[in-house]
C-alpha cells in the first residue's frame, strides 16, 4: 500500500519555489488540476482542507493574472495550488486503498465464519457434498478441460466487487480446491458487448480477480490460480437481446486434470 511518505514528499514540495515557469501555463496548470480533484469524491471526502486551500490559491493567482499582480505572484501562487491538489490526490488514493482493504477483509471474515460451519462436517461429508454442489453450479466437460460457469449475479452492473449472495458459490469452490491440492484453476472473466472493448477488457480480468483475491484470502496458494480477461470475445450467446447479453457476462472456472495439468489458455 502507499504509505504516508507519498503525503510528507509531496508537503516538502510546498516549500519550493515555481521560478523560471511561464504564468500562463503554470495557470493553466493550476486550473486542470483542481478541476480533476473538484469531481473526485473521494478527495473531497478525504482531504477537504486541501482541496479547499487548492481553490484558494488559485483564485489568488487568477486575481493577480488579472489585475495588478506581477508573473512570479502569478506563477508561484498557482505552482502552491497544484501542489496542494498533489496532496488531496495522496489522501484520495490511501483513502481508496484503504476501503479495499476493509472490503476484503469483511469479505474474509464472512468467509472463513461459513467455513467453520463447513467444518463441523467429517471430510467424508464434505466430499459428498462437495460432489453434488460442483454438479449443481453447471459445470460442463469442454475441449478446455472441466468447466465451472458463474454468471452475471455476483456482481452489480458495471462493477468488479463480489456481492455477499457470491459467498456460498465460492465457499464451494474454495472447499474443492482445499480437497483436492493437485489442481490448479484458471479464471476467466467475460463481458457483453455494450461499453468500450478497452473497458470491458479491463472489467472483465477486474472480476475474475476478485473470485482470485477471495480464494487467496481464504488460503488457496496463488500460484494454484491463474487469472484472465477476455472481454466481449467467446460470447456464449448473440448480444441482440438482453438474455444473450446476460449469459455473455460470466466467470468461467477452467479446472486442471488430477495431475495438475491445465489447457493452454483462449487465443
Amino acid at each position: 500500500m502507499r504509505s504516508w511518505w507519498g503525503l510528507c514528499a509531496a508537503a516538502v514540495l510546498l516549500t519550493g519555489c515555481a521560478t523560471h515557469e511561464d504564468p500562463q501555463q503554470a495557470l493553466e496548470e493550476a486550473r486542470h488540476s483542481h478541476q480533476l480533484l473538484a469531481s473526485d469524491s473521494v478527495a473531497l471526502a478525504s482531504a477537504p482542507k486541501d482541496v479547499m486551500r487548492s481553490g484558494e490559491l488559485l483564485a489568488r493567482a487568477e486575481r493577480l493574472a488579472s489585475y495588478w499582480g506581477s508573473e512570479e505572484d502569478v506563477a508561484h501562487y498557482a505552482y502552491l495550488s497544484r501542489q496542494y491538489s498533489a496532496i488531496a490526490r495522496e489522501h484520495s488514493v490511501l483513502a481508496a486503498e484503504q476501503q479495499q482493504l476493509t472490503r476484503l477483509r469483511k469479505e474474509r471474515e464472512r468467509l472463513q465464519l461459513a467455513l467453520r460451519e463447513a467444518k463441523l462436517l467429517s471430510v467424508q461429508q464434505q466430499s459428498r457434498w462437495l460432489e453434488e454442489q460442483m454438479l449443481s453450479l453447471a459445470t460442463t466437460s469442454t475441449e478446455r478441460g472441466l468447466v465451472m460457469t458463474l454468471g452475471d449475479v455476483l456482481f452489480d452492473a458495471g462493477r468488479a466487487e463480489l456481492k455477499s449472495s457470491a459467498n456460498r458459490t465460492v465457499l464451494k469452490l474454495h472447499q474443492f480446491l482445499r480437497l483436492n491440492p493437485q489442481r490448479i484453476v484458471r479464471i476467466e472473466g467475460y463481458t457483453d458487448n455494450r461499453g468500450q472493448t478497452a473497458e470491458n477488457l479491463l472489467l472483465s480480468r477486474a472480476r475474475a480477480q476478485a473470485v482470485a483475491d477471495v480464494l487467496v484470502e481464504l488460503g488457496i496458494a496463488a500460484e494454484r490460480i491463474e487469472v484472465q480477461g477476455y472481454g466481449e470475445a467467446f460470447p456464449l450467446a448473440a448480444n441482440a437481446s438482453s438474455h444473450g447479453r446476460a449469459q455473455n457476462r460470466r466467470v468461467e472456472i477452467v479446472f486442471s486434470d488430477d495431475l495438475g495439468q491445465l489447457g493452454a489458455p483462449r487465443e
